[in-house]
């Protein structure tokens, strides 16, 4: 079942390096996606990982985006102020037998081929600093409906066994904390790259076992490197140039394969904005995973 509350957005960048044009991309589908539907656009740090984040980046990823006209309609949320929370939900799954402790290895682990054989599920292993957590899996195929990709089903027991909601290191994993968070703030829908609909029958589940509507969602092509990786801080994608606003976002339009007209081009940004928001068409984009980022503009 989906919410039928009103529409409420967000964009939740990793402040592990500064935006760059796939970001940019991203946030521009979300944030078009909320306004012409009179909706709510949030802005959320997905900081779970301190020692890979990067001091400064995420009032840069702020200023950036604030650069080409898109500012959060709520206070931002910290993903590392609200770790007391995430450990609550897993306590109580613990006590109530949904979830374990672990003590398997990558290498113990590795002979599985990624599919966790469920070695801890029945060890009643006690806490350790040491030790992680799993979410124990149901046995029945989950199916994703995006409005753009095809329905996705996947088989958890089969693709992935129990996984991990807190890592042997003491982080919590980012399908605990974006369900828990996404609940928190009333999000009815996720815009976001299609890298991230195999992830999603994992936050159905989560979703389930709380009792709560799943949000719509909207997976929208990633823009790939010449070489076939995603554009990514990790591979250090150029970040956002600010200065040159205009002439990204037009070209995040095209991206988008909203077919801005050549004269929105030195337009400005709240002008390209304006044209944006009453035309947007998200079924215009292929529903394809990944998109060349070298074939896609003038």
């Amino acid at each position: 079942m989906h919410s039928a509350a009103p529409y409420i957005g967000r964009f939740a960048p990793t402040p592990s390096g500064y935006l760059h044009f796939g970001s940019l991309v991203a946030a521009l589908a979300s944030y078009l996606d909320a306004r012409q539907q009179q909706g709510q656009w949030l802005i959320r740090m997905e900081d779970l990982d301190q020692p890979r984040s990067i001091a400064g980046a995420s009032e840069h990823i702020i200023d950036t985006l604030a650069c080409y006209g898109m500012h959060s309609d709520g206070d931002i949320l910290y993903q590392h102020r609200r770790l007391g929370l995430y450990a609550a939900q897993i306590d109580q799954w613990l006590a109530q037998g949904q979830a374990y402790y672990c003590d398997c290895s990558r290498r113990q682990l590795a002979e599985f081929g990624g599919v966790y054989p469920g070695t801890c599920r029945h060890r009643q292993l006690p806490p350790a600093e040491d030790h992680a957590v799993r979410l124990i899996v149901p046995e029945q195929p989950i199916t994703t409906m995006d409005r753009l990709q095809p329905p996705f089903t996947q088989d958890l027991t089969t693709t992935l066994g129990d996984f991990i909601i807190r890592r042997r290191d003491g982080i919590y994993a980012y399908q605990l904390a974006v369900v828990l968070d996404d609940i928190a703030q009333g999000i009815t829908d996720v815009v976001r790259g299609a890298d991230l609909l195999d992830s999603t029958p994992r936050q159905q589940w989560i979703y389930q076992l709380l009792g709560q509507p799943l949000p719509r969602y909207l997976h929208i092509p990633l823009l790939l490197r010449a070489d076939g990786e995603k554009l990514s801080k990790r591979l250090g994608s150029t970040p956002l140039d600010p200065t040159r606003a205009p002439a990204e976002l037009f070209r995040a339009l095209q991206a988008l394969a909203q077919q801005p007209p050549a004269s929105l081009r030195s337009a400005s940004v709240e002008k390209q904005l304006e044209w944006a928001i009453a035309h947007w068409q998200p079924e215009r984009l292929s529903p394809t995973q990944s998109l060349p980022h070298d074939r896609l503009f003038d």
